[in-house]
Order: structure tokens, then C-alpha cells, then sequence
């Protein structure tokens, strides 16, 4: 059982000291593949593919439905595991070092029907932005998921 939650100032040393496992949420679709732009912390205006930290005791696949929920207010089908992202820039950075585990999902078809993507902050994209983080763009075009 898990007791109650550190400190915030322990918290953030700690956090800063380990790599942090996160899920990736790569949506796709014949219209793209689905970005949104942080709105806040170190990489805010970012354009990034759509994801977060597992949770403790979470399984991934658990983590994926939550954070599309959470950051899309949508429903996925989770479709394959894609790969995996580290984020080398994060640690040159001194922000953290993510570790990303990428799933292609595609849209439940109840949430299709009623997703709108909201100007300035979330866009399907064939060709990315250039403000995006790099091993993003690696992870997209090495699957051949955006130019």
C-alpha cells in the first residue's frame, strides 16, 4: 500500500534522478498523425505526440487509455506496440530523462465522430512542425507515420 505522497521538494529531486517510464501515444489516421502543443513545463509550445508518465503499479496499456483521456479527451484502440523514445535532449536540458513506450492506437469510432482538433493545440499532420521535439519526429519517420 502506498502512503501518502512525498513532499514536493523531494519529489522533484528524486524525479530528477531516475529516467521516468511514459507511454506514447501515437494517433493515427488517413487524416495524419495527431499532435498536441504543451501548454506548460519546459517544453511549452512544443508540437509532441500526445503522452505521460505510467503511473505507479499502472499497466502500460492502462496509461495509454488514461493519457488519451486525459490530454485528448478521447478513446483509443490500441493498435501495436510502435517502440520505445528516450530523450536525450530532456538531460542536456536538466530536466529529466523520459523514457517513452510508443503504442500506435487509431480513434474508437464513437470518438471519431465527435473529435475536433483545436486550432493551436492539437492538429493531424503529414509533414511535422519544426517545433517538435527531435527523437518525436525519429520515432514518426522511421515508421513512416509523417515527414
Amino acid at each position: 500500500m502506498v502512503g501518502d505522497p512525498l513532499p514536493q521538494a523531494e519529489y522533484d529531486r528524486i524525479y530528477a534522478l531516475v529516467p521516468r517510464l511514459t507511454v506514447e501515444v501515437v494517433v493515427v489516421s488517413v487524416d495524419g498523425v495527431l499532435l498536441t502543443r504543451r501548454r506548460t513545463g519546459p517544453c511549452q509550445d512544443l508540437w509532441h505526440v500526445p503522452g505521460g508518465t505510467v503511473r505507479y503499479g499502472e499497466p502500460l496499456t492502462d496509461a495509454v487509455h488514461r493519457v488519451a483521456g486525459d490530454e485528448l479527451g478521447v478513446e483509443v484502440a490500441i493498435d501495436r506496440l510502435l517502440d520505445y523514445v528516450e530523450y536525450p535532449s530532456h538531460r542536456a536540458q536538466g530536466i529529466d530523462w523520459p523514457v517513452g513506450m510508443a503504442f500506435a492506437v487509431h480513434l474508437t469510432p464513437s470518438s471519431a465522430g465527435r473529435f475536433r482538433p483545436e486550432p493551436d493545440r492539437t492538429g493531424w499532420f503529414f509533414r511535422l512542425p519544426d517545433d517538435m521535439h527531435d527523437e518525436q519526429k525519429a520515432l514518426l519517420r522511421t515508421h513512416g507515420l509523417a515527414g
